[in-house]
């Protein structure tokens, strides 16, 4: 079934063009040639011909008239939108001529559904009192200072211990470290291990006795009875700042200097944030409704790009986390091809939202101005504190602030 998204296209260079494309050819060619009688680059084409003949010539004339094709093609075909860089195959070449065929992969059409009055309302924002304390009791968790401690040890201090791990009396690799610092309640060890350690104090010892989990990820390990042998040797607890002026002083907020003026503050940050995180719910459930309506078919390079994309996406937060994505591969028995066909679901969806919205700009006739683009970025370049010139570099011009300006309005247009 022929694809109606791909278009082949055929470019011939004859005549003047192919003989200079021939005569470059051959200048370049002849500056390396052996030709009894003759230095290098000085043997006439005729006599050069006679010992290589003409064909000789016709790849290296084919690689210097592609670029002039590859231009005549696009100004020939100015009105087609495309994708993807353009396939180039040689089809033909001769002493007539060279003969190109560009596969053009262009962009789909697309007919929209419904995509006004979908029915989906955006949650409404609400901060409970109780929402409002554990951001005030988080705030003081932040700014809590760590003191040496006496006494014994309870869920929320730090034991700085000694330990060593036994299996079958036989000390296993991995279950060794020296004064490590272990936050008791954090759940970062083996189930079981910091819960054993409330009520020991400086100095003592104990056999932590459990069995690592089903799933650990040692098959020597998993599900196995241990020993841990402990010992404290310091104890460390959190103090929570008082909330008086020393603590004030030290958020350094302005206009905050009371526990109510934080506590209102806070509700604020709270709900700034909950409007932000509706809003793009808001937006996700209209764009996955429109979707539903939507007709396109997708060529599979824009999925492959969108994969890659969302690939480079994934890296850089691997990095930072401090991991690569060849130790996230290990670590999951993973390759590059199975993550990038889970990616696959999400990179249709993308690039289907980017078609849609673009669609929906044309028919509702969004149109961005240079003034309105300018004004954006100005206002961006603020935000972020950054200079005009070096927020548009860093963001793909003043082309991409119109686009991002058209596809919000285009969003507008559904709500």
């Amino acid at each position: 079934m022929e694809n109606k998204n791909i278009k082949k296209i055929t470019i011939k260079v004859e005549g003047s063009e192919w003989e200079h494309a021939l005569d470059h050819a051959f200048e370049h060619a002849n500056a390396n040639a052996k030709i009894d009688g003759f230095r290098p680059g000085k043997a006439p084409k005729d006599v050069f011909i006679k010992k290589y003949g003409k064909e000789s010539l016709y790849m290296e004339a084919a690689d210097h008239a592609m670029n002039d094709a590859y231009v005549k093609m696009l100004q020939e075909n100015a009105d087609l939108e495309l994708v993807a860089q353009p396939d180039i195959d040689l089809s033909n070449v001769d002493e007539n001529g060279v003969e190109f065929v560009f596969t053009l992969t262009l962009k789909p059409e697309v007919k929209l559904g419904k995509y006004k009055n979908l029915g989906i309302k955006k949650d409404e924002v609400k901060v409970t009192d109780e929402e409002v304390d554990n951001s005030l009791n988080q705030t003081l968790q932040n700014y809590a200072e760590i003191s040496v401690k006496e006494g014994a040890i309870v869920s929320g201090d730090t034991a700085i211990i000694d330990f060593e791990g036994f299996k079958d009396d036989v000390v296993f690799e991995g279950g060794k470290g020296e004064n490590y610092s272990l936050e008791i309640g954090s759940n970062s060890f083996i189930p079981g291990f910091e819960e054993q350690l409330i009520g020991l104090k400086k100095g003592d010892t104990k056999e932590v006795k459990l069995s690592f989990p089903e799933d650990y990820h040692s098959e020597e390990l998993k599900g196995q009875p241990v020993v841990f042998k402990v010992t404290v040797n310091e104890i460390k607890e959190k103090v929570i700042p008082e909330l008086d002026a020393e603590f004030f002083e030290d958020l350094g907020m302005e206009g905050i200097d009371s526990k109510e003026a934080l506590e209102k503050q806070l509700r604020e940050n709270l709900i700034a944030r909950k409007e932000v995180d509706s809003e793009n719910k808001y937006i996700d459930q209209l764009l996955e409704e429109s979707a539903k309506t939507v007709e396109v078919d997708i060529p599979e390079i824009m999925i492959d790009e969108e994969v890659t994309r969302i690939l480079g996406q994934y890296e850089e937060n691997l990095k930072m986390q401090g991991l690569n994505l060849e130790q996230f591969y290990q670590f999951t028995n993973s390759d590059e091809n199975a993550l990038r066909e889970q990616m696959k679901e999400e990179a249709i969806n993308r690039v289907k939202y980017r078609l849609m919205l673009e669609e929906i700009a044309k028919v509702e006739k969004i149109e961005i101005t240079d003034e309105k683009a300018k004004e954006e970025a100005l206002k961006l370049a603020s935000k972020y504190q950054m200079e005009e010139e070096e927020f548009l570099k860093l963001f793909g011009g003043i082309d991409m602030i119109k686009y991002d300006l058209q596809m919000r309005g285009a969003i507008e247009v559904m709500k």
